[in-house]
């Protein structure tokens, strides 16, 4: 053969090779970017919740800064868009005219050379006290804490301020006041979360900080210039863990002409089936210190039972500024998540969830006052298909229904138990794979319990599974009611009309497809059972 032949077909052979590894290599980016996606279309059908809120990508955590003005509710959040675990925070942001529908908008504020952008509020300047008004534009305010990683690193312990940043287009850019930080820290660890809201008796606005364990109270006639008023906490309450995310506002006692005033603490760890939670006390405010009721005290004191939510899965929560309910009540929402394993959810595009909205109100028992929850009244107008049925008899296991009839991935379930005896009362979701979700009363022990051990994906955290959670019931009326909500990956519980909360998260294999009621030693009724499913997407 000739050289020039010889060279010809080697040219041929090496470019047949190289064109034959890069096809080859093209089909392997190809088919992994194909399985990629495919993995990611299961994970956003098996996982992404239908009526919670989620970010589009990235790692979320406590709610930030609500507050309602012309026709929107304002959620932001915790966010960190660059990853799914924990990173630098920025504020996310959402909007809804429902509380239930949300619609994600750009990020509102950005770390920067002062620090992270970490939890706080925000406010409607109605009357303009900063003086941040533009051509008569109405300033939202946002109160923020800078968090200097920096100082952190090198062991600083006063490596938190506080700061304000103010917008005037409703909310959806802010620009960072020059005079910041607003409040310097005093040399105090975990100084944070500032939340304000308008102290209408007194015309001035008035912050909650968590110090360390305990909370500061703070005066402002311009949300510039701040006051310490005064400290609660030492020696009250829950104190196994640092406090955060402090909430303080008046609400009225349902039946009566009185109004008292409920600080909410949330805590990590500590809570009351371990990990993160969020406590509460109820008292009263002379416009300078909080002093918790007689009564709550004596009954704190005996045990705490006094929890937002007593599942584990709801945390950071605080309430919307500038609205309130018919009833006066304030609107709540929470993360949905736990500090013990909210790193190491099986999801990869997005983690974490906000809790549904929930109006808090205010009840007096026999021997204290207690916080009471329940879903918003908007969730209603999303009701579709309905099942329902009445007197149903409970000895034994009954199925309620299936996935045949009604989803259970976007579902309401209202119903009411009675001539509860000593028995054990087990709702149950299960599916073909194996799964189940179990939860309900032991009524020999008077608690509610949420037994999630094999739920489905449980592996990813060995704190995920290690209890059966439980929580009182401070009824002692042998009529349980009860709301359950249902949405893909989330439970949450309303006993006893709003009395006890418990809200869990899992992760099923496969969605679940019965729903049934078992009970073991008692005869009871299922006197009304109704079941919605919602449409949402």
């Amino acid at each position: 053969m000739k050289r020039s032949i010889v060279r010809s077909i080697i040219v041929v052979l090496v470019i047949g090779v190289v064109m034959g590894c890069k096809t080859s290599g093209e089909k392997k980016d190809r088919a992994d970017s194909e399985e990629m996606d495919t993995v990611a279309s299961m994970e956003e059908k098996m996982y992404r919740p239908n009526f919670h809120f989620t970010p589009k990508k990235g790692w979320m955590n406590d709610p930030n800064g609500l507050f309602y003005h012309n026709g929107y509710y304002h959620l932001y959040f915790q966010h960190y868009p660059d990853g799914n675990t924990w990173g630098p925070m920025h504020w996310g942001h959402a909007i809804s005219t429902d509380l239930i529908t949300w619609k994600e908008q750009p990020i509102a504020l950005y770390p920067d050379e002062m620090g992270y952008i970490f939890s706080g509020s925000a406010v409607v300047d109605i009357k303009n006290t900063s003086n941040f008004s533009r051509d008569g534009e109405i300033p939202v305010i946002a109160m923020f804490t800078y968090h200097d990683m920096e100082a952190d690193k090198a062991g600083k312990i006063n490596d938190e301020t506080q700061a304000i940043a103010y917008s005037l287009d409703e909310g959806q850019t802010y620009t960072k006041y020059s005079g910041n930080p607003v409040i310097k820290n005093p040399n105090i660890p975990d100084f944070r979360d500032p939340k304000v809201d308008w102290d209408q008796e007194r015309e001035r606005w008035t912050m909650v900080l968590a110090a360390g364990q305990e909370i500061m109270f703070y005066a402002s006639r311009d949300l510039k210039n701040w006051e310490l008023l005064s400290k609660f906490g030492k020696g009250i309450g829950n104190h196994n863990g640092v406090w955060e995310c402090p909430d303080f506002f008046p609400l009225p006692v349902k039946g009566t002409e009185e109004t008292k005033w409920v600080l909410l603490v949330s805590i990590n760890p500590g809570g009351p089936n371990s990990g993160s939670a969020t406590q509460y006390f109820v008292g009263d405010f002379d416009g300078k210190t909080f002093t918790i009721d007689e009564g709550f005290r004596k009954e704190l004191a005996k045990e705490h039972s006094f929890w937002v939510d007593h599942g584990r899965d709801n945390y950071a929560g605080v309430t919307w500024s500038n609205t309130r309910t018919t009833e006066g009540g304030k609107l709540f929402i929470g993360w949905m998540s736990n500090w013990l394993y909210a790193n190491q959810v099986p999801t990869e595009k997005w983690r974490s969830a906000s809790t549904v909205a929930r109006e808090l109100g205010l009840i007096k028992g026999p021997n204290t006052y207690r916080l009471i929850s329940n879903p918003v009244k908007q969730l209603n107008g999303y009701r579709a298909k309905k099942v329902a049925d009445k007197n149903i008899a409970i000895e034994g296991k009954a199925v309620l229904t299936t996935s045949e009839t009604i989803s259970l991935s976007k579902t309401e379930i209202n119903f009411t138990l009675t001539d509860i005896g000593k028995g054990t009362y087990t709702f149950t979701l299960s599916n073909s794979q194996g799964d189940q979700l179990k939860f309900g009363l032991d009524a020999s022990e008077n608690t509610f319990f949420v037994d999630r051990n094999n739920s489905g994906k449980t592996g990813f955290s060995e704190k995920f599974t290690d209890r059966i959670s439980k929580a009182p019931r401070i009824s002692n009326s042998n009529t349980l009611t009860g709301t359950i909500l249902l949405d893909k990956t989330s439970l949450e519980l309303f006993y006893d009309n709003g009395q006890i909360v418990m809200t869990e998260i899992f992760f099923p294999s496969a969605p679940f497809e019965t729903f049934s009621l078992e009970s073991g030693t008692a005869k009871s009724t299922l006197e009304n059972l109704e079941i919605h499913e919602l449409t949402v997407n």
